[in-house]
C-alpha cells in the first residue's frame, strides 16, 4: 500500500475508530469457526460484467481440517448474494451475520481430513470512491474510451468481492484464478498464465495459477488493452522472469520508464532482503487505473510513467525524484506484506514501515548512504505522531498512517544502534527466512530484531509502536557538564544515542529516565547542542 504524505497528511486505509461493533469482530477476530480449517488451495472461477458492474461465479474452498467440527466461517459482503453453498454434491445450510458466513455441514468433519466446498454467488460489489485507500472495484476507461479495470481492497478486506476466509493470518498454500471478461479485452491476474478459454457467450476466461501461498487482498484482476513484453532478471535463485503489461497506448512511454527501475530496484533488493520471495510465479508490473497496489507477483503501477510520488518528492531532499516511487515502493512489499505478512492488520507497521524504507536502502543503493540517510530523514515531515502505530488487534484496525515514515525512522534508528551495515544486513535477509511465506505478528518480528542484533529493544520498540510521542532527551549544560534524561511514556527507557559532546564529532551516551550527567567539549552549549539526526528523536532544553 502506499501513503499519501502530501501535505502532511497520511492516506488511511479506513477511517480510525475508537468504538467497534459486532461486524468488526466477526471480521477480525480469530475464533474457533476459522482457526478449525487451514486453507490449502482456492479455484476463483467468476465472469466480470463490465456493464452491469457486476461479478458472478464461485469459489472453490480446500481445506484441511485442524480440529473436529461441523460448522465454519467464511467472509462475503452482505451485498453479494449467496446462490447456493456446495459440499459433497449437495446443497448445505448456511447463515449470515453482517459479512460473515457460518456454513453448517451434515457430518463431522474429522481432524486431519482434507475437504472441500463450493460458494455459487452473484451481485455488484463495493465500487471505490477513492481507490486505492477506499477499497472495491475501479472502473474506469483508457484514453480511447476503452474499459479500464481492476481492484484494490486492503484492509477492507477481499471478500468484499469473493467468498474467501477474510483474515490475513491464513494464506492459501496455492490458488487457480479464473476471470471471464469480454473477448476483445486482456485480463491479467497473479501467477502464471496457464490459458486462454473462448467461452459462448462472446467472453473468454483467463486462467492464471498462484503456486505459491498469497493474501486474500493481493488477489487481483486487470482489465483492458494491453501491450505486453517480457524481460529476465538474472538474480539470487536464477532467472527471474518479468513481465511488463502496459496500456496500448501508453506502452511507448511505459517501456523506457519501467526500464530505468525494475532491474535496479530488483538488484537493490536481493541485495539487502534476499533473493526475491516468488521466483515460481516471476515478477509482474501492471498499469491499473489507481495509484497503485501490492499485488503479489502483479505489482499495481498507476503513477503516470513519472518521477517521484506523482511527480512529487515525499522526502523533500530531491533525492526521490530521480526514481519513480510507485514502481519501487510497491515492488519492496513483495518482500514485506507479501513474504512476510503479519496475522492482523493492527501490526500493518511491519509491512509499511520495513517498505516505506526500502526506498530509502534503494536511494543508497543507487545515489549513496548519505543520499540514502537523506531521504530516511526527509521523510520524517509526514509524521503526525498524534496516535499509536500499532493499532487495535481482532477488530480489524491499522494504527496510525504514521507507520509508513515512522516505521521507517524506527527501523534507521535501530540500524544506528546495531552500528554494523553489514550486520544489520544479514538481520533483514534473516527476517525473510525466518518468516519466508509464513504469516507473523509485529510481536514475533520484535523479538527477532532483538536477538539478531544483541541489543535490548523492547522498550524502544514499545515507545516507537504503541504510543503516539517519540522520546525526548532533555538536556542542561552548565560549567563544562552535560545533564541529560530521556522524557518518555514508557518507564526504564534506556536507548542510547549519539550527541555533539563536542563540535562536529557524535559519540555515543546511555540516557535513562533519571538525570546523568558527562563531561562536555568547551566548544557546545545550550544552542548548539544536538543529536545526530538518522536517531529519530526530539531534543528539548531542560528548564
Amino acid at each position: 500500500m502506499i501513503s499519501l504524505l502530501c501535505k502532511n497528511a497520511n492516506a488511511q486505509l479506513m477511517t480510525n475508530k475508537r468504538e467497534f461493533s459486532r461486524a468488526d469482530t466477526l471480521r477480525g477476530m480469530l475464533t474457533p469457526l476459522r482457526t478449525c480449517y487451514d486453507i490449502n488451495y482456492y479455484h476463483l472461477a467468476v465472469k466480470i460484467d463490465l456493464e452491469k458492474q457486476s461479478v458472478s461465479g464461485s469459489n472453490e474452498f480446500k481445506f484441511t481440517a485442524n480440529q473436529d467440527f461441523t460448522k465454519l466461517q467464511f467472509d462475503l459482503f452482505e451485498n453479494l448474494k449467496i446462490d447456493k453453498i456446495i459440499y459433497k454434491g449437495a446443497e448445505v445450510q448456511f447463515t449470515r451475520e453482517f459479512g460473515a458466513v457460518f456454513v453448517t455441514f451434515p457430518t463431522t468433519i474429522k481432524k486431519g481430513s482434507k475437504d472441500s466446498f463450493t460458494v455459487w454467488y452473484n451481485g455488484n460489489p463495493r465500487v471505490a470512491k477513492n481507490a486505492p485507500w477506499d477499497g472495491g472495484f475501479i472502473f474506469k476507461k483508457d484514453k480511447s474510451g476503452n474499459p479500464f479495470v481492476s481492484v484494490a481492497c486492503q484492509g477492507l478486506g477481499a471478500s468484499v468481492w469473493w467468498p474467501t476466509k477474510d483474515h490475513q493470518s491464513d494464506e492459501v498454500d496455492s490458488m487457480l484464478i479464473s476471470i471471464a471478461v469480454p473477448k476483445d479485452l486482456d485480463e491479467v491476474s497473479n501467477g502464471r498464465l496457464r490459458n486462454i478459454v473462448d467461452l459462448k457467450d462472446g467472453y473468454r476466461q483467463h486462467n492464471w495459477f498462484v503456486a505459491n501461498p498469497i493474501n486474500n487482498y493481493n488477489v487481483a484482476f486487470y482489465i483492458g488493452k494491453y501491450a505486453h513484453w517480457t524481460d529476465t532478471y538474472a538474480g539470487e535463485n536464477g532467472p527471474l522472469t518479468i513481465d511488463y503489461w502496459a496500456l496500448k497506448e501508453d506502452s511507448a512511454k511505459a517501456r523506457p520508464h519501467w526500464d530505468a527501475d525494475v532491474k535496479p530496484m530488483l538488484k537493490s533488493f536481493e541485495y539487502w532482503f534476499g533473493p526475491y520471495p516468488w521466483y515460481k510465479d516471476g515478477y509482474k508490473l501492471v498499469q491499473a487505473p489507481h495509484l497503485g497496489m501490492e499485488h503479489q507477483s502483479a505489482v499495481a503501477y498507476g503513477n503516470q510513467f513519472k518521477k517521484g510520488y506523482l511527480g512529487q518528492d515525499l522526502s523533500g531532499t530531491g533525492h526521490g525524484l530521480k526514481w519513480d516511487y510507485i514502481t519501487v515502493h510497491e515492488s519492496g512489499h513483495e518482500w514485506f506484506a507479501n513474504n512476510i505478512t503479519t496475522k492482523d492488520i493492527a501490526d500493518m507497521w511491519v509491512h509499511e514501515g520495513f517498505t516505506s524504507y526500502s526506498e530509502a536502502l534503494f536511494t543508497e543503493s543507487t545515489l549513496g548512504k548519505k543520499a540514502g540517510d537523506e531521504y530516511a530523514i526527509g521523510l520524517r515531515r509526514g509524521i503526525a505522531n498524534r496516535s499509536p502505530v500499532i493499532g487495535q488487534y481482532n477488530v480489524n484496525n491499522e494504527g496510525s498512517g504514521d507507520m509508513y515514515p515512522k516505521g521507517a525512522n524506527l527501523i534507521h534508528t535501530i540500524r544506528q544502534l546495531i552500528d554494523n551495515d553489514e550486520k544489520f544486513r544479514q538481520m533483514l535477509r534473516g527476517m525473510n527466512k525466518e518468516f519466508y511465506h509464513i504469516t507473523t505478528t509485529s510481536a514475533e518480528v520484535e523479538n527477532y530484531i532483538a536477538k539478531k542484533s544483541g541489543l535490548k529493544l523492547d522498550k524502544v520498540f514499545d515507545q516507537y509502536l504503541r504510543y503516539a510521542k517519540i522520546p525526548v532527551l532533555e538536556y542542561k549544560i552548565y560549567n563544562g557538564i552535560l545533564s541529560y534524561r530521556w522524557v518518555t511514556d514508557v518507564k526504564g527507557f534506556d536507548m542510547p544515542v549519539k550527541v555533539s559532546l563536542k563540535m562536529n564529532n557524535y559519540s555515543l551516551i546511555k540516557p535513562t529516565n533519571d538525570w546523568k550527567t558527562s563531561k562536555i567539549d568547551a566548544s557546545v552549549n545550550m544552542d548548539n547542542f544536538n543529536a545526530d539526526p538518522n536517531f529519530y528523536i526530539k531534543v528539548k532544553k531542560g528548564e
